[in-house]
């Protein structure tokens, strides 16, 4: 439950909020092999990608409007692919590039010329490492990966901590944030450690209203009901992360979402105040798949069509409970897109859009931004009702697009739980 004082965020985070849409790479040994929770023993030969193309990766996440990009440098297979000098099961022991690649540094190179931010996720559990049996090895091989990966590449946007597999392991967090914050004070912390940005709670890629920015506790993983408690309530922006397929990873005979499926997505995360996490696996050739970058092309284009560009956005003036929001003249709208201003902490716990007498939508929060689909309507102005101690409206935008009815995730659909540690 939110705290009775709002707890600000900090720029860095509403930052982060802005930015909307990321996209996810998993790549892996996994990829070879069609697996998603490989046990440590794949041969690290079988890394070996005859195509692989990080500006193509990249062009498929701008053309899915994602402004800034994750790979899994590390699974919880323990295959890294960055050149470590923490363990030879790696990019280095594999035919690829006859051992002299990075896909890390490959996807931190396209990102910078393309403009997107990169974020690495490193999970915890290793299966593959002898030192993982000895928490005090592993913190040190741990602690050398992350800085590794933290002092290679550059500026990195947000660093992803998978709590999968980590039931009843300790780890010394303190040991990995003190390398995070010495060489990579700005990125967002994903879930675990010293988090500044939390898990959704499924793989799905659905948030529901309302949507909490300040949580007193995260979830770990979807595996588990176990859950990490903080001290006090902090602000923590949820990440909503799913897959483009039923698994992770590239599996040849799996395929990408529906475009309604996605577009159901995008309004159960972007349209609620959350950030969406959508992963896109490259093949086994190092590439993202045709059908799935056509399909994230076609996603982005209907999402830019939609909420692109509105057909007007208001003036706004009000205070406290009530606000008008004036366009100036009549617009025809069928969808309303409302902004609250953070900087001092989500206020908004409920509100009501108007025109004249007739109401057109209403909700629970906000936030970083609230889209609603309306009736087809005409009008001037619309008043907004906001219930919320100190709450302020920054922005009321309309959009007509045409559409009269919500895109639907499938009936009865649900991302994999089962463990697949096949």
């Amino acid at each position: 439950m939110p705290p009775d004082a709002p707890i600000a965020p900090t720029p860095r985070q509403l930052d982060w909020q802005r930015l909307g849409i990321g996209a996810f790479f998993h790549f892996g040994i996994n990829t070879f092999h069609g697996q998603e929770w490989s046990d440590g023993t794949l041969p690290a030969a079988s890394f070996d990608p005859t195509r692989l193309d990080a500006d193509q990766w990249v062009a498929a996440a701008r053309a899915a409007g994602a402004r800034y990009a994750i790979i899994t440098a590390k699974h919880h297979d323990g295959f890294c692919l960055w050149p470590t000098k923490t363990t030879d099961y790696s990019v280095a022991s594999s035919p690829w590039k006859g051992g002299e690649g990075d896909v890390v540094g490959e996807l931190a190179r396209a990102c910078r010329a393309a403009g997107l931010g990169l974020g690495v996720y490193l999970s915890p559990w290793d299966r593959h490492a002898p030192e993982y049996a000895d928490p005090t090895a592993y913190t040190e091989l741990y602690a050398e990966q992350l800085r590794e990966l933290c002092t290679w590449y550059g500026p990195l946007m947000e660093l992803w901590f998978d709590g999968a597999g980590s039931d009843g392991y300790t780890y010394d967090w303190s040991a990995t944030m003190a390398v995070a914050r010495q060489h990579q004070p700005d990125a967002m912390v994903f879930n675990m450690g010293d988090p500044t940005i939390r898990w959704v709670g499924n793989e799905d890629g659905l948030a529901a209203d309302p949507v909490e920015y300040v949580v007193d506790h995260t979830q770990m993983s979807q595996y588990t009901v176990v859950t990490t408690e903080f001290a006090e309530a902090l602000y923590l922006p949820p990440e909503c992360d799913v897959s483009i397929r039923r698994g992770w990873f590239w599996h040849p005979d799996d395929e990408p979402k529906s475009l309604e499926h996605l577009l159901a997505i995008h309004y159960r995360s972007v349209g609620l105040g959350a950030n969406l996490l959508l992963n896109l696996p490259p093949d086994d050739r190092g590439l993202i798949p045709d059908a799935d970058a056509a399909r994230v092309a076609e996603f982005g284009a209907e999402v830019a069509r939609r909420f692109g560009t509105p057909a007007a956005t208001a003036e706004l003036a009000g205070a406290g409970g009530g606000w008008t929001a004036d366009f100036g003249k009549p617009v025809a709208f069928d969808h309303v897109r409302l902004r609250e201003d953070l900087a001092d902490g989500q206020r908004v716990r409920r509100h009501v859009v108007r025109a004249g007498d007739r109401v057109l939508a209403e909700g629970l929060t906000v936030g970083a931004g609230r889209i609603h689909l309306t009736e087809p309507v005409t009008a001037s102005a619309l008043t907004v009702e906001i219930e919320g101690e100190g709450a302020t409206l920054e922005s009321v935008e309309v959009f007509e697009t045409g559409v009269r009815e919500l895109p639907r995730v499938p009936d009865g659909y649900r991302a994999p739980t089962d463990r697949p540690d096949a």
